[in-house]
């Protein structure tokens, strides 16, 4: 049977293929059904289609969007997920790299009860107007 720390390792990998997929229903498997997701303080966004529906925007705007897991660190239901994003911007064609982290909530079967993102905002839109 594989370690708590195994399961950790393989459920970041997979979350990072996930989000590299250019498919938001990937990604969106990864939460509860009722799970949330809220980046840098905004509203949350709440359930599976409302998450996969967010992350399309991003795959729109980034056609060749890739997200690496640079680490991973679990503490009792919390986990941190710290990850590199890179991409060209579909109007711009700017190369854009953003690095950020998720703090995590995880059930006992290790899916995503919420998820609260951060990421440096006026950095990432500076990227995609080229200043």
């Amino acid at each position: 049977m594989a370690s708590s720390q195994d399961i950790l390792q393989k459920l970041a990998q997979d979350y990072a293929i996930a989000w590299s997929s250019g498919d938001p229903n990937a990604v969106a498997g990864f939460f509860t059904e009722d799970g949330e997701i809220t980046i840098n303080g905004g509203e949350p966004i709440r359930g599976r289609q409302a998450i996969a529906k967010m992350v399309n925007g991003y795959f729109t705007e980034f056609p060749d969007f890739e997200l690496r897991c640079d680490m991973m660190r679990r503490a009792g239901s919390k986990a941190l997920f710290v990850w590199t994003f890179e991409g060209h911007h579909d109007e711009t064609g700017n190369h854009v790299v953003s690095r950020g982290w998720q703090e995590i909530e995880l059930s006992d079967d290790y899916e995503i009860l919420s998820s609260f993102g951060w990421y440096d905002a006026d950095d990432y839109q500076r990227q995609i107007n080229g200043d």
